[in-house]
């Protein structure tokens, strides 16, 4: 049984970049410095040295520095230039401001800064970040309970791979297949970043709600436990109707509590959920069945979509259309690989919830199949395809190459875990924060650890 002697602390990546401005407002000191740290600071690499250069003052460190505040919680620091939303549409930069210690580390020509913060004062931030404060109760209390199980199950992961000298692999390739997945374990310097990759944290900048604050105090040091091991949670916008099962979207190992789950009171009568034929995850996709996140309510939706993600209005079901060029070109940059012109797309394995966990992509020049889910989504979109529960309509067909294709999809992530927009229906309707958090992870047990 894991169990933690006091709240825990984590490291979280906030930017890694050529040349890193922040400011420090309160008194700082740092190891092996006699004096102490306040102001405007501009660091970079010079000559392999990490060189900070305050307004009267420049300090220069060999490898890293850690500005550790007198009064944690009354004093901050701001980074300026931080990028959110790496890689999606609404990518931008923000000046942000944090608590607790400043850290920052050489990596490879860079410099990475990262907060070294008290993870419930972590799990706040995220929970502001990832969803609006007027969220009900239940919700903002079911996804601290699921945050920070994620977040200590991605530790504990580390630290076994690296006591075990595990050398983690993240895929495999053959002269006829590509699969990968992404997982947070190419984090070397830090447990998780600040991005959608992780979890969204952008500090104190978004606090600002009581009713995080209290979530997440209610439930201090609750996590979900499977098999006395704290569970790998994951959670994404919006599952389309049916869960999908870890093993699917991630590393190949089963997870009872990460199994795919129909996300409502019963199981929708006229589908046939063996979407191992391909007619039946047709018939899923073109549908429009009853599930707990098939909503259009602007009250519960405002909950979960902030500002950058309310460009995307239809999420349950979706479509997309390319021309014969769109789509040979974006795989072709997007995957690196000249496919010549798109011949078909033939969907090979499918995951719980008719997800495409391979994907064979035939061209003119080359065929290949791809996997698992967001490696496809990458190849199909400039950023991110909502997900992969798509069927492919062709049009237009010249000697074999059609002139169009229509994806036709379902939900939004990778629809592992906790379904966000569900669990906002389920708490506006009355249930629980730990009957949520059961219905999404099947025979998980809450626990109180710290």
């Amino acid at each position: 049984m894991v169990q933690y002697q006091g709240e825990p602390l984590i490291s979280v990546g906030i930017l890694t970049d050529k040349k890193i401005k922040f400011e420090l407002y309160g008194e700082y000191s740092s190891y092996g410095f006699k004096r102490m740290f306040s102001g405007r600071y501009e660091a970079e690499i010079i000559d392999d040295m990490i060189i900070c250069k305050g307004e009267d003052e420049k300090i220069e460190i060999t490898n890293e520095i850690i500005f550790e505040p007198q009064e944690p919680d009354n004093e901050s620091f701001v980074i300026r230039d931080v990028i959110i939303g790496v890689k999606f549409h609404w990518e931008r930069k923000e000046k942000q401001r944090f608590t607790h210690s400043l850290k920052l580390i050489k990596d490879n020509g860079k410099i990475t800064a990262i907060n070294i913060v008290p993870i419930e004062k972590y799990l706040m931030s995220v929970i502001s970040s990832e969803m609006s404060a007027k969220c009900s109760m239940q919700l903002l209390k079911t996804t601290a309970v699921v945050s920070r199980s994620w977040l200590l199950a991605q530790i504990e992961k580390s630290k076994s791979i690296k006591s075990e000298h595990t050398n983690y692999k993240s895929g495999y390739q053959s002269e006829d297949e590509l699969i990968k997945w992404y997982d947070r374990e190419d984090h070397k310097l830090f447990d998780v970043c600040a991005d959608d990759h992780c979890q969204r944290y952008q500090g104190v900048t978004n606090m600002t709600s009581d009713a995080v604050r209290k979530a997440v105090e209610q439930t201090t040091g609750v996590v979900l436990l499977e098999n006395d091991k704290i569970l790998d949670a994951r959670f994404s916008k919006s599952c389309g109707g049916i869960t999908e099962s870890f093993e699917n979207v991630w590393e190949p190992i089963k997870h009872p509590s990460l199994t795919s789950v129909f996300d409502y009171k019963f199981i929708a009568d006229d589908y046939d959920d063996d979407f191992s034929k391909e007619e039946n995850a047709v018939k899923w996709i073109k549908g429009n069945p009853p599930a707990f996140c098939n909503t259009t309510d602007p009250k519960i939706l405002n909950q979960i979509l902030l500002d950058y993600d309310q460009e995307t209005k239809d999420f349950y079901r979706w479509k997309v259309n390319f021309t014969q060029a769109q789509i040979s070109d974006l795989i072709k940059r997007k995957s690196g690989l000249d496919f010549g012109q798109i011949r078909d797309l033939i969907p090979i394995e499918r995951g719980f919830s008719s997800r495409i966990i391979r994907l064979k992509i035939v061209g003119t020049k080359k065929t290949l199949t791809i996997g698992k889910e967001l490696e496809i989504r990458r190849t199909f979109s400039e950023t991110h395809l909502y997900s992969s529960a798509f069927f492919v309509e062709k049009f237009g067909e010249l000697d074999g190459v059609p002139e169009k294709f229509i994806l036709h999809g379902a939900g939004w992530g990778h629809g592992v875990g906790l379904c966000q927009i569900g669990a906002a229906v389920m708490a506006e309707q009355g249930y629980q924060f730990d009957e949520i958090a059961t219905h999404y992870f099947k025979n998980a047990k809450l626990k109180k650890i710290y």
